[in-house]
């Protein structure tokens, strides 16, 4: 499989996100979003050429990433859990994925990243 390029950033802090961003650029990587709802993430994933995604589980509303995680779990794009909680708070059917503890360092996302490729 190709190590992914495009993507897809699930966080409703904005801080975070514009983090999460520059690591990317920094890894030579195109972020696609930042999004803060389910909503927007299915769009983006529904309009194509993502390649991989980060996903906050929690956001914003008490809403949780999983609906994405299904869309992407369907479509063949690998994804990974950003979480500040512990591994306990992604869905039990998801838990063979990677998660990417916060905080985040760029190497902890580079880490992840490659555990997709």
């Amino acid at each position: 499989m190709d190590v992914p390029h495009t993507i897809l950033i699930v966080e409703d802090e904005p801080l975070i996100a514009m983090m999460i961003e520059d690591f990317l650029e920094v890894l030579g990587k195109a972020p696609a979003g930042p999004v803060d709802s389910v909503t927007a993430a299915l769009a983006l994933i529904a309009a194509g050429g993502i390649d991989a995604a980060i996903l906050d589980v929690n956001l914003r509303g008490g809403e949780k990433s999983f609906p994405i995680a299904d869309a992407l779990a369907a479509s063949g794009i690998p994804f990974l859990f950003a979480t500040g909680g512990s591994h306990d708070t992604v869905s039990e059917a998801y838990r063979d994925r990677p998660t990417l503890p916060k905080p985040f360092t760029m190497d902890g996302v580079a880490k992840a990243l490659d555990a997709l490729g």
